[in-house]
């Protein structure tokens, strides 16, 4: 086949595909051509961190910069309700704005699930909620036409015992998100890493969970895998191929992020706040991305000035519709998308300013 021929057969392909996604709902496609497809026409999302550092009301990486004991935070468990998490409200707020797909933390790195895991205690079903968040939301946003996306912690746990020590990698940097556990001034009773051996304990109970989250809940859009930078850190102990072959097995038409890259073979990028490429991560981090900065780029920025999970005393300084408004029009001028963060309150609602900022949104935009 001439070049040529190649390419007008790679021009149909995703001509047919952007019209099999034209006309699909997202829980119906069956293929990465139709995902990616429907991925790029669909502009503008919703992100959601929520967990037991919500409680805390100090941001996601509470357990890290306030050194909280393993065991200690563990306790959070119990004092989670999560009473006024309303997926049915928080999607239809998501439709009022224009968006077109909603992604929450699966898991974040502080290992708290909310979903149904049997490889874990720590999750919303064992404690007071009782609930399965990631069900619900997915239940809602199959209901309304949206697409949904599961964030998970991949590349960085501070409760698992067999996750790398912070002795390894980046850790003698000053960069946290590299750094693997906290650096308590006491050994952790619950860490039992001794040996790179021991980290497929860990990879075991990653992949189980995987398999739960596209098992579960029915057709999944994407999983976005997070913290690039926890990868970058030990790259060789992460078996990256085999852990996308996985996903691709379970849910053939399932996208996969791990934001800037790992191996280039993922299908869109999300860098943080801008394009621009991450300035850490050395070799691996500048070769990934030459292979990975032609692919749709997925801008992820939150509605607080930089924390994502909650955090009380923002509570004044939430960004308004016009911040919104701009940074969609910069995402356009790129070609690209914006997953656009709330941080729920420890009741699990939507915090009122940003609610009200996404509403004025969506009705700015019909304009």
């Amino acid at each position: 086949m001439m070049i040529g021929d190649m390419r007008r057969r790679e021009l149909l392909l995703a001509s047919l595909a952007a019209t099999a996604a034209a006309g699909s709902s997202p829980k119906d496609l069956k293929s990465r051509a139709e995902s990616l497809s429907w991925f790029k026409q669909s502009k503008f999302g919703l992100f959601m961190h929520y967990g037991v550092y919500s409680l805390l009301g100090r941001g996601e990486w509470v357990q890290l910069r306030d050194r909280v004991p393993v065991a200690e935070y563990g306790k959070l468990r119990d004092q989670f309700t999560a009473d006024k998490f309303d997926a049915g409200k928080i999607c239809d707020m998501a439709l009022a704005a224009g968006m077109k797909y909603v992604n929450m933390t699966a898991r974040h790195h502080d290992s708290f699930c909310l979903f149904k895991t049997n490889q874990s205690d720590f999750n919303t079903l064992r404690s007071p909620a009782k609930r399965d968040l990631i069900g619900e939301l997915t239940n809602a946003a199959h209901k309304r036409g949206l697409g949904i996306f599961y964030y998970y912690s991949y590349a960085l746990d501070w409760r698992h015992p067999y996750f790398y020590p912070r002795e390894t990698g980046l850790a003698s940097t000053n960069a946290p998100w590299g750094s693997g556990r906290p650096e308590y001034k006491t050994p952790q009773p619950e860490y039992k890493y001794r040996t790179e051996a021991d980290f497929k304990n860990y990879i075991q109970f990653v992949h189980a969970q995987l398999r739960e989250l596209l098992t579960q809940y029915g057709p999944v859009n994407g999983i976005w895998l997070d913290p690039i930078m926890g990868y970058y850190a030990q790259p060789d102990l992460f078996p990256i191929a085999d852990t996308y072959a996985l996903i691709r097995k379970l849910q053939p038409q399932c996208l996969i992020c791990f934001k800037q890259g790992a191996n280039g073979d993922e299908d869109y990028v999300a860098p943080e706040r801008t394009l621009a490429g991450h300035k850490m991560g050395g070799e691996v981090a500048r070769r990934v991305w030459e292979l990975n900065k032609t692919k749709p780029p997925e801008i992820c920025d939150t509605l607080q000035e930089r924390i994502w999970g909650y955090q009380k005393a923002d509570d004044r300084k939430h960004r308004n519709a016009d911040w919104v408004l701009e940074t969609l029009d910069y995402c356009s001028k790129i070609n690209g998308n914006l997953l656009l963060n709330t941080g729920p309150l420890p009741d699990g609602s939507i915090h009122a300013d940003d609610e009200a900022t996404l509403r004025e949104v969506g009705k700015r935009r019909k304009v």
